[in-house]
């Protein structure tokens, strides 16, 4: 498959189709199964050959959400492995509650399953989060980050309008999906709870922490987005050295 031969998915910006259909279907995936890891069993799926890519996805979501983004990938000769975050899509979870070192260390374990020592990653707003914690604790693991929609400490949110019609339209999506992939399919709402909780008070970074960050990374804000202060993307672009 060449870049020219990828079909161009029409705009949907009101995530009116996002809503009724859900995410763009992924492609045949080369190899899919479970890590079990620390009371959890872990969903991954890898696709393509070529120097390897980890896609993690936001909060509430899957590994499906990058349907539009992997084809792109092994187009351009690289293997992209997707992660359903613990609790999430096709993951488990045990009791404790979520967080996300616990994240990077299920990510790790993936990694290592797929035989994977060092990744580039691509993470998207819980997914941007774990992938920066990996970045400053196991920085052997990663050769770099594209992050878009990450806060790195509480402060660098903004409040959440649930009456947004976007962001409805997203959940009502994701309680879809929950009820489709979940192994405990009647309990989105005890996870949404859970999820935002962790949201609300993680992740705890300083920019010292920040600092010590020596893998490259490359910050994306959208003018408009939902979550995220446009000045808390500047500080971290700042922080981080050589972002």
């Amino acid at each position: 498959m060449t870049l020219s031969h990828i079909p161009s998915e029409p705009r949907d910006d009101e995530l009116k189709r996002f809503e009724a259909e859900g995410g763009t279907p992924l492609p045949t995936a080369s190899e899919q199964g479970y890590v079990t890891h620390e009371g959890a069993r872990i969903w991954y799926a890898t696709y393509g050959s070529g120097p390897t890519v980890v896609l993690l996805h936001g909060g509430l979501g899957h590994g499906g959400n990058w349907g539009n983004q992997v084809p792109m990938l092994v187009a351009s000769g690289y293997r992209a492995v997707l992660v359903d975050s613990r609790g999430h899509g096709r993951s488990t979870r045990d009791a404790r509650p979520y967080s996300y070192e616990q994240m990077a260390s299920d990510v790790l374990a993936v990694l290592d399953a797929v035989h994977v020592g060092k990744a580039a990653f691509i993470g998207w707003s819980d997914g941007a989060c774990t992938s920066l914690i990996l970045a400053r604790k196991f920085p052997a693991r990663v050769a770099g980050v594209f992050f878009f929609g990450c806060n790195m400490d509480p402060s660098g949110t903004k409040a959440i309008d649930f009456t947004n019609p976007l962001l409805a339209r997203c959940i009502e999506r994701h309680v879809k999906d929950y009820a489709r992939l979940s192994a405990t399919p009647d309990e989105f709402q005890p996870f949404f709870d859970a999820v935002i909780e962790m949201q609300r008070t993680q992740p705890n970074y300083s920019a010292t922490d920040l600092a010590e960050i020596r893998t490259p990374v490359t910050i994306v804000q959208s003018e408009n987005d939902e979550f995220i202060k446009p000045e808390h993307a500047m500080y971290l672009a700042r922080s981080i050295p050589g972002a």
